[in-house]
């Protein structure tokens, strides 16, 4: 857990615990949550087996989509990074033989996108 240890001091990034009292219903038995990424309301959760993805919908951010992505479904995922002029970076995942990204989520800079594409790469094989 060192590596998830040394990325809980960035900002954006969501502690497992906290994520636990959220979203621990979510989780199988035997999963843990290891580290979570927050993007304005919408949420990145890397557990021992999958990725959710938490996207809070309409105004109120009551009505809630939960996908979820077996790390073995991800084939590839590219990030793009933020220019000079431009604050948001860009996680692209494709997930099984698609040719065009599955997911594609902007992150402000309050996200390191070099962190989740490295939490991605532990989990991608």
């Amino acid at each position: 857990m060192g590596f998830f240890s040394a990325l809980l001091g960035n900002a954006g990034v969501v502690q497992p615990a906290e994520l636990n009292g959220e979203y621990g219903v979510l989780l199988a038995d035997g999963e843990v949550i290891e580290i979570g990424f927050k993007l304005v309301r919408d949420v990145f959760i890397f557990t021992s087996k999958r990725l959710i993805l938490v996207e809070k919908q309409g105004l109120t951010g009551k009505k809630t989509t939960y996908l979820s992505i077996a790390y073995k479904s991800i084939t590839r995922f590219a990030i793009e990074t933020a220019g000079h002029l431009d604050l948001d970076a860009e996680l692209k995942i494709w997930i099984s033989s698609e040719v065009q990204p599955s997911i594609i989520r902007q992150f402000n800079t309050q996200v390191n996108i070099y962190d989740v594409q490295k939490v991605l790469a532990q989990h991608v094989g």
